[in-house]
């Protein structure tokens, strides 16, 4: 087994963490490698799938202006998401299969918990997905370009931001169990909203690493299967900055 040249790579994003490539099998010129364009291909095709399941839930959500008709859809697309995206992280070599499952069950989460949002607030999701979609393209615009080129240094200060991110969610989870008062991340002050957009800040830079990450893994020829692999990885990114997004805007609103 060869060790990739960009060993140091390193990513906040638990998908494609630095062990992802270190430990593959590399084709060394045997058999299809992993290519930037298949992987933006099978981006592309994940995100069809989570925009389809999620659509078909928002749809069973304004047909019945109920949100008890969509909350079990949540739950088996939360939950379905998690084991899929655990059963993925550990099998990579299954990620043709699962990553595209793992897709529709978040959409079915997402679509249900945006039809919400927009019922509350009108228009807002459409703002959220411009905002997410925006983002992608400037970041990758200014990956490409240079503009951004992530060093260790910046690797390194993003990924403990994000590790820190993850505690602090845990944090106030467990806080809430025990009926402690969260309003200062969850309510609508502007520390609140500061979090935020600390945290959307954090996730749009995870982006940066997952480009540098795959890029990477491309050249040094992952099998062909990494690209479906790479791309549930800036899935994984890409959902968790919609959901900050969607919240930032919702608790701007909810001042107004």
């Amino acid at each position: 087994m060869a060790t990739p040249k960009g060993s140091l790579m390193r990513t906040a994003n638990p998908a494609l963490n630095s062990k992802t490539f270190t430990s593959l099998d590399y084709a060394g010129g045997q058999g299809e490698t992993m290519t930037l364009q298949g992987t933006v291909n099978k981006t592309g095709i994940l995100l069809l799938l989570t925009i389809i399941s999620a659509v078909w839930v928002w749809n069973k959500f304004f047909a019945s202006l109920d949100s008890g008709a969509v909350m079990p859809w949540i739950a088996v697309g939360a939950i379905g998401g998690f084991v899929l995206g655990l059963v993925t992280a550990f099998k990579k070599n299954w990620s043709a299969v699962t990553a595209p499952f793992y897709a529709l069950a978040e959409g079915l989460a997402l679509g249900g918990i945006s039809s919400i949002f927009e019922m509350q607030f009108p228009g807002i999701v459409i703002e959220a997905v411009a905002l997410t979609f925006g983002t992608l393209l400037c970041l990758l615009v200014a990956y490409k370009s240079g503009l951004i080129r992530p060093s260790e240094n910046f690797k390194l200060g993003v990924v403990s931001a994000t590790g820190a991110i993850a505690l602090f969610y845990f944090v106030t989870i467990i806080l809430g169990f025990f009926g402690v008062n969260t309003s200062f991340f969850y309510g609508n002050s502007l520390l609140s909203i500061g979090i935020s957009v600390v945290i959307v800040i954090i996730a749009a830079l995870n982006l940066v690493l997952d480009f540098d990450f795959i890029e990477g893994g491309a050249a040094n020829g992952a099998p062909k299967y990494m690209e479906w692999y790479s791309a549930f990885g800036l899935l994984v990114t890409l959902v968790w900055l919609y959901i900050e997004i969607l919240r930032l805007l919702a608790k701007l609103r909810s001042r107004e």
